[in-house]
Parts: C-alpha cells; structure tokens; sequence
C-alpha cells in the first residue's frame, strides 16, 4: 500500500486535502524578529526586503542603531544592504513589482525605487502630485506593477504601472461626498486585468456599506444587512470573490458585487492582522499565535506559532515566512491523494506499491501490474504529474522510478513524459537550493516561464545556474552571457583593460552572433573607453559597430568600417558626424583617400554645401570641378524670380562665368569649357546691356539666334548685327534668323529688300518657306519663281494651291513620282487631276518614269 506517512502530515478542510511542507528549515538570516519589521516578499519565490518598522517603538543596539534596508532570499541568505536615508515621513509600505523592482511609499507621497541588490533607481516622483503636498498618505494596497493610496483626507490615487519609464499618478474618484473625509476601514484592489474596464477598480470599506471607486465614478456595492463595518478585505487572486472580517467577528466571502457566498464565525471579534487566500479554495486568517485556514465546509484548520508569520500569497498556495523557517500550505494535487491517500487502491497507489514489491523481490509486484494493466497509463501519468509536485527530491525520485517502472510495461504511454518532468524537476532543484533560494512550485515555473526564470537568476548575479539552465532547455544563452559581461565589466574596474577582454572573449565566444558592440557600449558607459574600442573590433555587424565607434571617438576607425561594409547609410552616418566634430582641412584629409566616402559626401555637398565643396576642391587641387559649381551657381541664380525683375542678379551671374572660365583656363584639359565660359559670360553681358536699353526682360538665358530674332523682332538691327558679329555667326545662320524674324513681325518690305541686297547664300527656299508659314501666299509667289529646281517650285506651288504653275514646274523635272504626290495634293480638283494624269501620260510614252 502506499506510504502511510505521507498522509499524516495532512489536514482535511472539507473533502480537500492540504499540506504544509517545509521550504527552508532554518533560514539562514540572523537574529531577525519579523515583528519589528516592515515585510516585503515577492511572489514566484522572490527575494525578502526587511526594514525596521519606524511605527513601533523598539529597543535598539548599537549595531542596529541605523536604519537598513535589507534584501534576502527565500532561504534568509543576505543579497545586500543600504543604509534608508530617505526624507518624506513614516515608511507607509513597500512590495515588489513584477520585474522585482521594489517600490516603498512614503509618508509624504514620495516613491523611492530600488533594484534587488538595494541600489536605488531614479527618478523618485510623488504619487499624490503638486496639488496635494499638504496631505499624508496613511494606506497603500500594491498588485503587480501598480498601487493605489488612500490620503488622509479620503482622496485615492493610483499609479497602474511602475514599469512604464515615466509612471504617471492619476487621481480617482472621491469615495466620501463632499465635506466628509471619513477614513476606509479597510482598502482591496480588483486588478485592471479583471475589471471589465480595463483600469483598477478600489473596494473601500466606509462606515457600514462598501464602495468601488475607479477614475471618473464612485459606485455603492450592496452590503447584506448586519455584515458592516468590515475591518479587512482581500480579492482573490482571479479577481471573482472577496474574502472579509466583519466587525462582530465573521469571516464571509462576497462576489466582487458582494453577493454573499459563505460566511464562518470566528472565535474571536478581533480583527486578524493577516488576511489572505490560498488558493482558490481557503481563506487563511492569521491572529498573534493562530492560523486559521477556512474553507466552505464548517470545520476549519488550524495552525499554532509561537513566533510571528508573514503570508505571500502564491496562484497556487501560500508561503509562510516566519523568524526561522519558510513554509508552502497547498492543496494537495489529486495525483498525489490518489497515491498517498491511506487505503488508497486506485491504479496509481498499487503501481507505486509495486515498486516497493519489485525493490523487496517480492512476487506481489506483479500481482499489482496485472490488477492496474487496463488503467497502467493513468497510473503512470498520475506518478509523473506526483512527483511534479513534490519538494522533497528522494520523493520525487521514487514516483518517477515508479513512473519508468510502469511505463516498461505500458505500450501506449507517451515515453517523452517522463524525460520532460525529469527537466523540470532538476531545473526546479537546481533553484530551490539555499544558496539561489527561489523555491518555486510546478505551478509557479509554468506561469512564470523558463525564459522569465532565467531573467531573474542573472538579474540575481546567477550567471553560470542561468547559462547551464539555458543550455540544458535548448535556450538562447545570449541574454545570459550578455548580461554576466556587462556586470563583469561593472564589477573588474581594477582589472587591466587586457586581461579583462581575455576573460570576456573566452565567454562571448560561445554564443554565435552576439552583439559585442552592446557590451562595447555598456564598456564605454564605464568609463572604459580603450576596453570599448578593443571589443567592437570583434562585432562583425557594421551597422551596430559603427554606431558605436561614433559614440567612442573612433572616427577614423568608423570611416574605415563604414566604407569597407558598402553600406552607403552608414558611410553617411559617419561623414555627418565627422562634420560635426571635425575642422573641414581635417574632414577633406580624412576622405581624400576613401574613394566612396568622398564620391557619397560629393553628392551629397552638390545638392546642399556648395561653399563647402568648392573649399574640398579647393584644398585637393581640382580647380576645374569649383569652375563646374561656380557655373552652376550662376545658372540657378538665373533661376531666381528676381533675375527677371530689372536684372539685379545679373552681375554676379557673370562674375561667376568669368571665375569659371578663370579657373578652368588654368588646365590644358579644359579648352573647351574655358571658351564655352568665356563665351556665355560675354553673351550674359551683352544680354543685361540689351534688357537695360530695351528696358525688357527678355533677353538673358536666351541663345545666341534667339537674341538675335529678339533684337531684329524689335527692329534693333544694328544690335543684331553686332551680337552677329561678337559670336561670329555664319552668314548662313544670320540668313535664316533674319528671313523668320521679319516674318514674324509681317515687315515684307524689309524682307524684299533684304533677299535683293545679294544672292542669299542658303537660296529662295527659306523666303518662301516663311511666308507660307504666315500664311502669305502673295508673297510666296515672290520667291517661288527664283527656286532654281523645279522641283522645289512644284512642291512650293503646290503648297499655296496652285495647280497648273504646279503641274508645268513637275514636267519641268521630268519626275513622274512627284507628278503622282501631286495628284493626290489636289485629288478633289477634277480639272488639275486631269493636267496631271495628262502629263504623266506624256512622261510615259517619252520613257520617263
């Protein structure tokens, strides 16, 4: 059968078992009295902070004579220590977040921070804001990473998350009408995650009713009749029932709407100073000497100490921390009752009794298999899940021998259970030991997670547990290794920046792809400059190395990185802190020889640093690329609205163009561009002298052969003339100019004359092609007769709609292919269809195609 002494240690509340195993049996502190201490425990096992309760009055020794506040583990091992020097009253209360921070709350209002190893975290900030300086904070209730205070003039405020970088007090709603300042009896908080809302909802109890209060409202819950005042409240740990202690002694649990679910009359009226749950099930009442666990049945539990106790609530349990030892009252799991239940013959109590038959070489072992082979797996899963549970390990190694004992004749038992809990089991083992004290429950490590777990153990200076844990699951050990480097360099300021990369290489080797430059960074933070640079050189990602090259004072070293990854981002990175901080002869040196730095910073000065390109070109001797800018200069000046609003740009724009064409008549290579500056910077000139004369805007920016059109358009010829001249125009260009331009302005006098004033070196083409295009047939027919082939006249007749003339100039040349294009020119004329049909009939018997 099974082990009957595990069952005596039991108590029966109801038909539920519960037991009371010890944790830590002596804790390892020293002359601790909990009863002249604040006390604050974190949940998931988490570290104890002790701090003399400056409220009661206590008899002091010289060693004790400053105030400390002391942080321990679970298992009472000293973590650290700080002298409490903080101004702001009476310590109101402190508790620890989620991550472990510890937050204390003083009279005043005043939050002070600290980490787990009793350094303080900045900044403090007050809970109760400017407007309520001249108010004290007498109550505090903390959940998770928030708390909510009660002042003593009845106004509640709440913060809903330590964590946030810059936490921001809110005030709620006033619980008492206005006028009335009535003290709560006592204060419980409904979580955000709980509330329909989505924000904390407070329970006071005032006078003989209840109140929620949130932000904006203040909402009466109904109170059966009798059951008020209530002296102490809690909410359960899902947030759905209220356990309370009225004021004639009843200790009664409400829905969160305060509807009565059961209620116990305790033997005394006076209120316990501890009230919690366990669980889900019990409510834990905690008087001087007695603990009290009630459930719904009538007969409760109880528990005599001699030394005062401090309840930590847990999901699935509570810890009882007391002067010399750490309990965990917990249901007993249903795994474990069907077990070790006395006179238990369920299927998994005969597999562990098999065991101990198989042990003893009795033949009973078999006997007991062959009772349970229908139910084997559930007998197997059940000592699995047992020992799961359990806190002694020779326990928990004697389920799962029973558990491989059954599984060996169990075909359809899920073979990797067993190595699964075996994991767990010895990670659990592995941080339950005295010297890291975090004495989790199965349940605990599941909701708190492996990866959690592991956070906490290097934030507790754990490192090697922490990366063997990592390993052991399959884990990323680089969180680990990263955050022992980064405290190694914290805590070795007296270890040569040498030695100290040594021993930090040898480990951050390990992990592929970590970030050295993170702990570069962390190097540098400490004033460990040298240490930094020598580790970044081994971070192989560019875009984290450069960064923090930057950061170091390593330009060069940056540059050099940058322009080697090909990341042209970084490249810039670099060029524009360079800028920054370098003078510019420095900055032009340093890119000189970096071919893509200086083509990237090129670019970049094109479009935004002109004047500092030209000193870059400058310095390195390339004079013809300032001429390129300076032209360019002069260009977009033109560019300018007010280029065009009486030219007083005009000047500059063409000292400009004379400096370009100056610097680039310095270089043989140049030639071109030299007379083409030359040039344009004269044309500019004679443009601005037009537009004053003319005092019309319309000159400058235009080409050679459009000033000249303007100026004959104007009827300025003697300026055209000399622009002609000045450029060299060709007489055959100047032509053409002139014959469009006095088209332009319909002077057909002035054109007649001017084809008369000698042969036209380009012919009578262009005369007649400018006055068709004017729509001047007339004097089209000037020039079509001067056409000296005819079949330009043809095509030219053709055009002003003459046929006949057209037709005679076609037969002229001989050319039946034109005599046809012609015919389609004037398809819709019968009579000229039949003059050309007729002539390339002709053409055809004289054997001309």
């Amino acid at each position: 059968m099974a082990n009957v002494s595990v069952a005596a240690e039991w108590q029966l509340l109801g038909d539920r078992y519960y037991r009371k195993p010890d944790l830590y049996h002596p804790l390892r502190w020293k002359h601790i009295d909990l009863s002249r201490n604040k006390v604050a425990c974190a949940p998931f096992g988490g570290p104890i902070a002790l701090i003399r309760d400056d409220s009661k009055i206590v008899q002091l020794y010289a060693e004790s004579a400053l105030r400390k506040l002391r942080i321990f583990n679970s298992a009472g091992v000293p973590l650290s220590d700080t002298i409490w020097k903080n101004p702001g009253g009476r310590l109101i209360g402190l508790s620890w977040t989620d991550d472990q921070t510890l937050v204390c709350i003083v009279q005043d209002g005043t939050v002070y921070r600290y980490t787990a190893h009793a350094e303080p975290l900045e900044p403090n900030f007050s809970i109760l804001g400017q407007e309520y300086l001249d108010e004290n904070v007498v109550e505090c209730v903390f959940w998770g990473n928030g708390v909510v205070c009660v002042t003593d003039a009845c106004k509640v405020f709440s913060i809903a998350d330590f964590k946030s970088k810059s936490p921001r007090p809110l005030r709620l709603a006033d619980p008492a009408p206005e006028g009335i300042e009535e003290l709560p009896h006592c204060v419980a908080v409904i979580e955000p995650q709980y509330t329909m809302s989505g924000n904390v909802e407070v329970l006071l109890a005032i006078g003989d009713g209840v109140v929620m209060v949130e932000e904006d409202e203040v909402q009466p819950l109904p109170l059966p009749p009798g059951d008020g005042p209530l002296q102490k409240m809690v909410v359960s740990g899902d947030g759905r029932f209220v356990a309370s202690f009225t004021h004639d002694g009843r200790m009664a649990v409400y829905s969160t709407r305060f509807e009565k679910i059961f209620e116990y009359e305790c033997e005394s009226a006076l209120p316990p100073e501890q009230l919690a749950w366990c669980g889900l099930d019990s409510v834990l009442l905690y008087w001087d000497d007695m603990l009290l666990m009630v459930g719904p049945s009538d007969e409760p539990v109880r528990y005599l100490y001699d030394e005062p106790i401090v309840l930590i609530p847990e999901c699935d349990g509570v810890r009882i921390l007391s002067n010399s030892s750490i309990e965990f009252l917990q249901l007993v799991p249903n795994s474990t009752v069907s077990i070790f239940k006395i006179g238990s013959t369920s299927p998994a109590a005969l597999l562990y009794d098999a065991l101990d038959h198989f042990d003893r070489r009795s033949a009973k072992a078999d006997e007991n298999l062959r009772l349970i082979r229908s139910s084997l797996s559930e007998a197997v899963e059940a000592c699995v899940d047992a020992a799961g549970h359990e806190f002694d390990v020779s326990r928990q190694r004697t389920l799962l021998r029973a558990a491989s004992y059954g599984q060996a004749f169990c075909s359809n038992f899920h073979r990797d259970r067993i190595q699964e809990m075996c994991k767990t089991l010895r990670v659990l083992n592995a941080v339950r030991s005295p010297e890291i004290g975090i004495p989790l429950s199965i349940q605990q490590y599941k909701l708190l997670t492996p990866s959690v777990l592991i956070g906490r153990l290097i934030n507790a200076h754990q490192h090697l547990l922490a990366l063997r844990i990592s390993d052991y699951l399959g884990m990323n050990q680089e969180v680990v290794i990263m955050h022992w480097a980064c405290s190694k360099i914290t805590a070795s300021l007296a270890i040569p920046d040498a030695t100290l990369l040594e021993i930090l290489l040898d480990k951050l080797k390990l992990c592929k792809g970590i970030s050295y430059a993170a702990v570069a960074a962390h190097a540098d933070k400490n004033g460990r400059r040298k240490l930094a640079a020598m580790l970044v050189e081994h971070e192989p990602r560019s875009s984290k190395q450069v960064p923090l090259l930057l950061s170091i004072g390593e330009e060069d070293t940056a540059l050099i990185k940058a322009t080697e990854s090909g990341d042209t981002d970084l490249v810039y990175l670099v060029l524009f802190h360079i800028l920054q901080k370098r003078q510019p002869l420095e900055f032009f040196g340093m890119i000189q020889a970096r071919t893509l730095a200086r083509d990237l910073f090129i670019i970049y000065a094109r479009c935004y640093k002109h004047e500092f390109l030209k000193d870059f070109f400058l310095s390195t001797g390339q004079l013809q690329e300032v001429a390129f800018l300076l032209w360019k200069e002069s260009w977009e000046l033109g560019k300018n609205p007010m280029a065009s609003k009486g030219s007083p740009l005009h000047g500059p724009r063409i000292k400009l163009t004379e400096k370009a064409h100056n610097l680039f008549s310095e270089t043989k290579e140049h030639t071109f561009e030299s007379k083409a500056a030359e040039e344009h910077a004269k044309l500019l000139r004679m443009q601005h002298e037009l537009e004053v004369t003319t005092k019309q805007a319309i000159f400058v920016d235009s080409s050679i052969s459009d000033t000249i059109r303007t100026c004959i358009v104007l009827g300025n010829h003697r300026a055209a003339m000399k622009v002609k001249t000045e450029f060299k125009v060709s007489e055959k260009r100047w032509y053409w100019l002139k014959i469009f331009a006095l088209a332009t302005i319909r002077d057909w006098d002035a054109l007649e004359k001017f084809s008369k004033e000698k042969r036209p070196p380009i012919g009578y083409r262009p005369f007649v092609e400018a006055c068709i295009e004017a729509d001047e047939k007339g004097e089209a027919l000037k020039y079509i007769p001067k056409l000296t082939d005819p079949r330009e006249r043809a095509e030219s007749y053709a055009r002003i709609g003459m046929a006949k003339e057209a037709a005679d100039a076609a037969s002229q040349a001989k050319d039946g292919e034109l005599l046809g294009r012609l015919k389609l020119t004037f398809a819709q004329n019968a009579a000229a269809s039949s003059i050309f049909d007729t002539l390339r009939d002709r053409l055809s018997f004289q054997g001309v195609s």
